[in-house]
């Protein structure tokens, strides 16, 4: 017997019968004892494996319980010292840091504290590169204004949506992708124009786990699309 029919006691079974069948057609003299097997205890049920649990879409917040994600917020302007330029976004973390490296040299320079978070502002994107104006806010002007690619400015001011980013650089891709569902879900128009604000400095910190909060500055709604 196969190995299949081994694991098919029925047709095993079935075999038997027409077996003796053809035995009770020849002469008794002929005729050899049959042995009838001994019943064969049926075999216990398997249980059946657990169903797999339902997939479940991921959270649309990505950072953490308690994180603002698309946060009311109103943007009042400050007085700040940026520096001016274009980057790639294969390199944007290096380009920012940099330019944020060069603010830093010229407050200590001067003895100027910084009066809030260092910041990014991105005034124009494309899918290859962007203009922005890497940020630290003070309290009031310098009584040696920078020059140069390093420019004394206001930061954006106006209703804005906040939302918090938590993780690498690269990661803010994800970010992005999920402030953009939101927005549509939402029925927004942003303008052109977004913030990052670093919480935790992206020139020191630990770059697997920066916190930074996005700001997206809203159209009024009267402008938006619906």
């Amino acid at each position: 017997m196969s190995f299949r029919f081994a694991l098919r006691p029925g047709i095993a079974g079935a075999a038997l019968a027409v077996i003796l069948a053809l035995a009770a057609t020849q002469p008794l003299s002929a005729q050899t004892p049959v042995q009838t097997p001994a019943p064969t205890p049926p075999a216990a049920a398997t249980p059946a494996a657990p169903a797999a649990p339902a997939q479940t879409a991921p959270p649309a917040n990505p950072g953490q319980p308690g994180d603002a994600f698309g946060e009311d917020a109103t943007l009042t302007a400050q007085t700040i010292v940026y520096v001016k330029g274009t980057g790639t976004w294969d390199k944007a973390f290096e380009t920012i840091t940099a330019s944020l490296r060069k603010v830093k040299v010229y407050l200590d320079k001067e003895g100027i504290k910084p009066n809030g978070l260092p910041m990014t502002i991105f005034t124009a994107t494309d899918d290859t590169g962007f203009d922005y104006e890497a940020a630290m806010p003070i309290a009031e002007a310098p009584k040696n204004p920078p020059h140069g690619d390093m420019v004394l400015g206001q930061s954006p001011a106006g209703a804005a949506l906040k939302f918090v980013h938590r993780g690498s650089y690269d990661d803010l891709d994800n970010t992005y992708e999920a402030i953009t569902n939101y927005l549509d879900d939402k029925r927004l128009e942003a303008k052109d124009m977004f913030i990052e604000e670093y919480v935790t400095d992206p020139a020191t910190a630990d770059v697997s786990k920066l916190v930074v909060n996005v700001y997206v500055l809203i159209k009024p709604s009267g402008t938006s699309p619906g």
